[in-house]
């Protein structure tokens, strides 16, 4: 191709690839969608008055940073989004790549731009992998044009991703895919393999097992295939091997498993609360995150309605550091349930919380004379702990009458905090 210039090559070459379909091309390359009617799912994003759609049918795109778990469609629609808009599309790892490349990329979008008038769209994967100062090496090209940055991310931008990033992209929010959605990625890729036998059990056994992520599914689809013609149930289970989960120690998903533990132990429902600490050690959480978790739990949530509570779960911690997993799933599962199925009492944890509130707000009158410490004679003439009864309970039991002492200060007189809510 003399005097062809090599951007353009690129594309040309690039064109070639997509066009030339193989068996040794990956399955998901091959059902990735060309169009946004064969997207599957994000209908809240794509579909008829979906921001996205709109975007591209007005053909002006922003940066942007979708913000989903894996098997989402991450990828798949930065794709799309370049597609519509007729920008070259670079995709860029940040795991893989690092300042060199980035510089590489940005020089040749400047040319791209100046020789053929066309955009580019860079799409980082795991952006939230770079640094601060890696992450701000975006701005400048971003705010001149020069490059339609996407990232994708499984984390919070809000905490993983540059404010000034984050302030100058669209976040779009994606889901993990229903089953509605998966069975739609099946039946399509299933199409592609017509020898192949399939046992309706086997399909629904992936799309399940796939929990929401649209790349397991078309993974383990391949595998199968590879295995057997006939996918029987047992061919199935051995393309998946187990449950695909999703769980990051650090981001939303963590505080949101560890949420539900917890508010499933105070609706004492030992039932969920197992399927909950269950994703937690499948996922390989910290066992003493749990426990300690716990041990809060039954202090705030149980108190004085089962103090025995406090006892299980400061023992359960103690157990988990001596024992480590696997063993300690056992004693976090026995706690668990004990907890769930503890009386439930707020009383103390309201108490403090009214008790401080009014430290704040209140004045703080002094501490009544006959509370004080008598400690020297100067202090006893100015009336330090005269009329102090120090055990009401032994005078009461004697005299069989009740002893009246005040013990909050006077403004604060007959004020209630602890109120025991449980019977």
């Amino acid at each position: 191709m003399k005097g062809f210039h090599p951007l353009a090559q690129n594309k040309f070459t690039n064109c070639l690839f997509i066009c030339q379909t193989d068996m040794s091309t990956p399955l998901a390359e091959q059902l990735r969608p060309t169009t946004l009617e064969e997207f599957v799912g994000q209908e809240h994003l794509v579909g008829k008055n979906g921001p996205v759609r709109k975007m591209l049918e007005n053909k002006k795109v922003t940066s942007m940073i979708l913000w989903g778990p894996p098997g989402c469609g991450k990828t798949t629609l930065a794709k799309l989004i370049a597609h519509y808009v007729n920008a070259d599309f670079i995709s860029f790892s940040a795991v893989t790549s690092g300042v060199k490349e980035v510089r590489e990329i940005i020089q040749k979008a400047k040319e791209r731009k100046k020789m053929f008038k066309q955009d580019t769209v860079l799409f980082v994967d795991e952006i939230h992998r770079f640094n601060k100062a890696q992450q701000d090496g975006f701005l400048p090209h971003v705010e001149d044009g020069t490059i339609v940055l996407i990232g994708a991310t499984t984390e919070n931008p809000g905490f993983e991703v540059n404010a000034p990033l984050v302030s100058r992209s669209q976040i779009y929010v994606l889901y993990s895919l229903n089953d509605n959605d998966l069975e739609k990625i099946a039946k399509k890729a299933i199409k592609l393999f017509p020898k192949h036998k399939w046992q309706d059990i086997s399909i629904k056994h992936l799309i399940k097992m796939s929990n929401g992520d649209g790349r397991t599914l078309i993974n383990a689809i391949e595998l199968a295939t590879s295995i057997s013609k006939n996918i029987t149930l047992e061919i199935a289970e051995e393309a998946i091997q187990r449950k695909a989960i999703f769980y990051d120690k650090k981001g939303d998903w963590h505080y949101d498993t560890i949420s539900a533990f917890i508010k499933s132990m105070r609706g004492s429902d030992p039932d969920a609360t197992l399927h909950y600490l269950a994703r937690m050690i499948k996922a390989g959480e910290d066992p003493v995150f749990i426990a300690r978790r716990m041990l809060i739990f039954a202090s705030e949530d149980i108190g004085n309605a089962q103090p025995t509570a406090l006892v299980l779960a400061t023992s359960c911690m103690q157990a988990v550091h001596m024992i480590g997993m696997p063993e300690a799933k056992l004693i976090l599962a026995q706690t668990a349930t004990y907890l769930a199925t503890a009386k439930k009492s707020i009383a103390s944890t309201e108490g403090i919380s009214h008790a401080l509130s009014d430290i704040e707000q209140q004045n703080l009158d002094p501490i009544p004379l006959h509370l004080r410490n008598p400690a020297n004679k100067v202090m006893k003439s100015f009336g330090y702990g005269k009329g102090h009864t120090r055990y009401p309970w032994q005078v009461e039991k004697q005299n069989g009458e009740k002893i009246k002492q005040e013990y909050l200060p006077k403004n604060l007189k007959g004020k209630k905090y602890y109120i025991p809510d449980w019977k």
